[in-house]
């Protein structure tokens, strides 16, 4: 038997009640509707945040809320959000809303790459009542009248005691960004200054769920010690649904070992990918995985953006990491792990009709590309899954920084990260 180094970090918190959201026609409407009745606070992080229709949307509900008394702190990231205008920052900040931006730009004599560690959390947080927990960025790519490049994606509605751990931790994450500012006036409130988040709420639902992060300190594998814990553990069916697939050794070994088992381990990837180099790099696993029984499905109707899975009739994960090496070794991520029937249920029903009606399933027969050069290509990155959380560990770490989104002060910054999405 196997046994884990050490326990992944998370405590099950009892009693909440999640439900599934998927793509913007479900999320953002929820989002909206929350915000507009908020009292006291909201909290929002997100990776992407464009000046399109949803972005506006989503301004409209900030200034909105701010105007009415509400305290409101929103956090983007300054590589993924890189296109805000003047006018768009400055009505946010006239109305009281704080925008913080996560290391806005590049570091003079302390070069750093800036498409490295990233924050790529995406939670909302209102009135410590209403927690929302995903891979939905506010952008109009995600809403299917968008078209063919239209990203199918999930994320979860909370409300429960979980929210208050939730609210806890974006606290914290706050509190630290603004410790780690250089040269920075000190211009945030201070820790004994938050609002301190209700410590019993009161059971709203049936399920345990935990947030687990994952960080460059304290919580490096957490998410992936939890995928990894529940493929070992499955004895029926693994539905994995994820947009960058590209894990490490570890995980890839977890899922070939559970198909020999007899567990029906399904994948559901990106066949219409948004990048090509995503594609391209995940079917290089696909011999190896399909030779153990591990079935793979391509979804071919837009580009998969989802970052989902759920085990056995209990387990199941919704959140922003992806399984490749940006999410699971550098990037600062945020999942919620549920174990609740009813979850599970809906969340299966959503992948298998994903499988069946909009889905290609990839057989082991069809790779041709299996001598030559496509057989090299194949063992280097089996390997490289070996490899890379060992180099990424040699890049060089940093404190998060948390600057404030002045309007004009930061768009060079803002400018050099353009394009990112």
């Amino acid at each position: 038997m196997t046994f884990m180094a050490r326990p992944p970090a998370g405590r099950w918190i009892e009693g909440n009640d999640i439900r599934i959201l998927e793509n913007g026609e479900e999320f953002f409407p929820r989002v909206f509707a929350c915000i507009a009745n908020a009292t006291r606070e909201v909290i929002l992080e997100t990776f992407i945040l464009f000046e399109d229709k949803v972005g506006v949307q989503l301004h409209e509900a900030l200034v909105a809320a701010a105007r009415r008394g509400v305290q409101v702190d929103v956090t983007i990231d300054g590589w993924g959000s890189p296109d805000l205008s003047e006018r768009f920052l400055t009505t946010l900040a006239e109305a009281g809303v704080r925008v913080h931006v996560f290391d806005p730009g590049p570091r003079p004599f302390g070069w750093r790459p800036k498409v490295l560690r990233r924050m790529h959390r995406k939670i909302v947080v209102i009135d410590g009542t209403t927690a929302f927990v995903g891979g939905i960025n506010y952008s109009e790519d995600h809403l299917q009248d968008w078209g063919p490049a239209a990203k199918q994606d999930y994320a979860v509605e909370i409300r429960g005691p979980l929210v208050a751990d939730i609210q806890r931790f974006c606290h914290s994450a706050l509190a630290e960004g603004q410790r780690h500012q250089r040269g920075q006036r000190s211009w945030w409130r201070s820790r004994s200054q938050l609002r301190s988040p209700p410590e019993n709420l009161p059971h709203a639902g049936g399920a345990a769920a935990m947030l687990v992060v994952r960080d460059n300190r304290n919580h490096t594998d957490d998410i992936e010690q939890h995928y990894r814990l529940a493929i070992r553990s499955a004895r029926k069916r693994i539905v994995i649904a994820n947009a960058y697939f590209f894990p490490g050794n570890r995980l890839l070994h977890e899922l070939r070992r559970a198909a020999r088992r007899g567990v029906d381990v399904c994948l559901i990837l990106q066949g219409q990918p948004d990048m090509a180099i995503v594609k391209t790099a995940g079917s290089m696993l696909y011999p190896h995985l399909l030779r153990a029984g591990v079935r793979i499905f391509e979804y071919c109707k837009r580009p998969l953006h989802g970052k989902v899975a759920l085990a056995d009739e209990e387990w199941a994960t919704v959140g922003s990491s992806n399984l490749d090496p940006l999410s699971l070794a550098l990037n600062l991520e945020a999942n919620v792990v549920i174990r609740d029937r009813e979850f599970n249920r809906a969340l299966h029903e959503r992948m298998d009709r994903l499988m069946r009606t909009s889905c290609r399933e990839v057989r082991l027969e069809e790779l041709t590309d299996l001598k030559g050069w496509g057989l090299v290509r194949s063992f280097l990155a089996y390997h490289f899954t070996r490899r890379y959380p060992t180099w990424a560990a040699w890049l060089p770490e940093h404190a998060p920084r948390l600057l404030p989104a002045v309007p004009g002060a930061l768009r060079p910054a803002l400018a050099d990260a353009k394009g990112r999405r």
